[in-house]
């Protein structure tokens, strides 16, 4: 069965993580767009002024306290939603913590917590979609990372719970294209983007950890998510940086290693000392706003690769443009030597 989705303006969206980063730029820009919101996350202070905000500015946007970890939570999620709406079209999964720290010193509680929330909760989220989408149609959006199909040292646990989400939802297209519903299924998968994760992160280290370079800015990613929510697709890499890393976990593993283990290592620890490990967004909400981080270098507004992956049009006039520039630079000295041949 074909799916299709409708515009952003004609649409309720749900956004779990609403209230910092990804979640929080996407929820603005949907909104921006005309979606209605139906926004989640676990501070209730900071989801009542977002939603005040988007409901001041002309647009319609309810919140619901929640934590993904638990499932009666996010059912009561797609509860207010048709509540509020009657329905929803899209759901995006972005509610997400990380841990920096060697695996050897990282109690196994901090590693459950991190996945109930990171897979467990989108777990949670994408079944209690689906039911309903089947019914009406929509999709379905997992954020997951370039670390669904690499591994970054330090953050062996997040990769790890990526590595699950893109399992997970590999599964869950192709057994919704088996009983032909009109869903869409896509997973995200973000490089390193200038967002609070850093500080959010419970961290085992002796230095504040910082993203290594490249970075990116939140709004890449909510326009790959945006775009998804209209157009069905299997799955979205943002930032050229992150695709090259993917590559080299095929291409070249040991090569990836060699460069995790002596620069990449280093690149994840900032100069600042750590802050007190209490202060976490594994155990505890974040109560402010805040779409952007810690990273010292210079944040990449754009990625000219996702760009030319959401625009198909535009990849193949980028490639015709290059082939049409190669083909009169190859001509022009070949028509230059036959005239001086002539003129002899």
């Amino acid at each position: 069965m074909s799916v299709k989705l409708k515009k952003l303006s004609d649409q309720v969206m749900v956004i779990t993580g609403a209230s910092s980063g990804i979640g929080l730029v996407t929820a603005r820009q949907a909104a921006k767009a005309g979606a209605r919101l139906v926004l989640a996350a676990r501070s209730e202070a900071a989801l009542q002024q977002l939603a005040a905000e988007i409901n001041q500015a002309g647009g319609r946007a309810v919140y619901v306290v929640a934590d993904v970890r638990e499932q009666a939570d996010v059912r009561r999620i797609a509860q207010v939603a048709v509540q509020e709406f009657g329905h929803f079209d899209t759901w995006v999964n972005d509610a997400g913590v990380s841990i920096y720290g060697k695996l050897e010193e990282i109690p196994i509680e901090d590693m459950r917590q991190l996945f109930e929330t990171n897979v467990w909760g989108l777990i949670y989220g994408s079944l209690e979609a689906a039911k309903h989408l089947k019914k009406r149609g929509g999709a379905i959006i997992n954020v997951g990372s370039i670390l669904s199909e690499s591994t970054a040292i330090l953050q062996s646990i997040y990769s790890a719970s990526k590595h699950a989400v893109k399992g997970f939802t590999d599964g869950l297209r192709m057994e919704l294209q088996m009983d032909e519903a009109p869903v869409s299924v896509t997973l995200i998968k973000p490089a390193a983007i200038d967002t609070p994760y850093p500080q959010h992160a419970k961290n085992y280290m002796d230095r504040e950890p910082q993203h290594a370079p490249p970075a990116y800015a939140p709004e890449t990613v909510a326009n790959a998510i945006l775009h998804c929510a209209e157009n069905p697709e299997r799955e979205i890499t943002v930032g050229g940086g992150g695709r090259m890393m993917v590559a080299m976990a095929h291409l070249a593993p040991r090569l990836l290693d060699s460069f995790m283990e002596n620069v990449f290592s280093k690149q994840e620890k900032s100069d600042r000392r750590p802050r007190p490990r209490r202060e976490n967004g594994l155990d505890h909400a974040a109560g402010t706003l805040q779409e952007r981080g810690n990273y010292p270098g210079h944040t990449r507004e754009t990625s000219a690769y996702t760009a030319a992956t959401l625009n198909p049009l535009l990849t193949v006039a980028l490639v015709g443009s290059g082939v049409a520039v190669a083909t009169a630079l190859l001509r022009k000295p070949q028509n230059g030597y036959n005239g001086a041949a002539k003129s002899k």
